[in-house]
């Protein structure tokens, strides 16, 4: 194994996990946590990705892109790296006292027949399906849970709903698993966290509340609901757009060009300056307006 000493171990006192830095016979550069490998990955606007393999038995020199699998998300330098590994170790250190059980499961879950379960404690339960997974707990468990954001019948999907369970049983979780909860309830059940904690969220906060605020500014606009790159005017991006970006039978739709340079989706939507914009009411390159006179 190749560590890196140019800088000082993370936590020199941790023991557990191992952590080691160096570079790829390909020059990424690259860690190890535990069994764990990270690959820092270049990727467009000079920016990278955290990709990861798993118990690679070479020596880190002998790593290679193929290697690694996977994107866990952007990281803009080697200094943003180095503290995603931090965050990596530390969240391993604390998995490791927390004494969660993988067991085997056959339980019939909301999402399907669970194929493995994670006890993290009596009545907090994780299942993995073949398709989705989230957390049952027992009805004595999802009384604790706030009335604002208690499911019914304790069932809480992984995508969202877990950070429930999470913010609900803190004790339960890792640091980073908390601030990863943190995260996804300001951004999903924004007023539950207002009234919960008593804390207004700014704009940039919470990505539901930021949403909300776009769609209420931009009600009477023009806003984008599919877009195609132009097969009939060349450097143009084929716009339909609705009112308000809103879906459904009997909404108005307009088709508009775009230059391609221009078009950039945002965070919510493409909104549409009918100045520079213009309907536009030629061959169409999607499929379901090919047949349409109609702008």
């Amino acid at each position: 194994m190749s560590t890196d000493t140019s800088r000082p171990p993370i936590d020199a006192n941790a023991g557990f996990p191992e952590v080691s830095f160096g570079k790829s016979a390909d020059g990424l550069m690259v860690a190890l946590v535990g069994d764990t490998a990270f690959a820092m990955v270049p990727c467009r606007d000079l920016r990278y990705f955290l990709a990861t393999g798993w118990r690679l038995r070479r020596p880190m020199e002998a790593w290679r892109r193929d290697d690694f699998y996977g994107n866990s998300g952007d990281i803009a330098d080697e200094d943003a790296f180095r503290a995603r590994i931090a965050e990596k170790a530390e969240n391993q250190r604390e998995l490791r006292g927390l004494g969660r059980q993988d067991v085997r499961s056959t339980a019939n879950t909301p999402w399907g027949p669970s194929q493995g379960a994670t006890i993290y404690a009596e009545g907090v339960v994780a299942h993995s399906t073949a398709g989705h997974g989230g957390f049952l707990l027992s009805g004595e468990r999802n009384r604790k849970v706030h009335p604002l954001l208690r499911v019914r019948g304790g069932a809480y999907e992984e995508d969202a709903d877990w950070a429930i369970v999470a913010f609900t049983f803190p004790h339960l979780f890792t640091s980073f698993e908390r601030r990863c909860a943190e995260r996804t309830i300001k951004d999903s059940y924004p007023d539950a966290w207002e009234a919960i904690t008593g804390t207004v969220l700014e704009p940039g906060e919470s990505r539901k509340k930021d949403e909300r605020a776009f769609l209420e500014k931009h009600a009477a606009d023009w806003i984008v609901v599919s877009a195609i790159t132009s097969e009939h005017e060349k450097g143009f991006v084929e716009c339909v757009a609705t009112p308000g970006g809103r879906r459904g039978e009997g909404t108005e739709e307009r088709r508009f060009l775009v230059p391609a340079g221009e078009y950039n989706i945002g965070r919510f939507g493409f909104v549409i300056d009918p100045e520079r914009h213009r309907v536009y009411g030629g061959p169409s390159s999607f499929i379901g307006w090919q047949r349409r006179t109609s702008p």
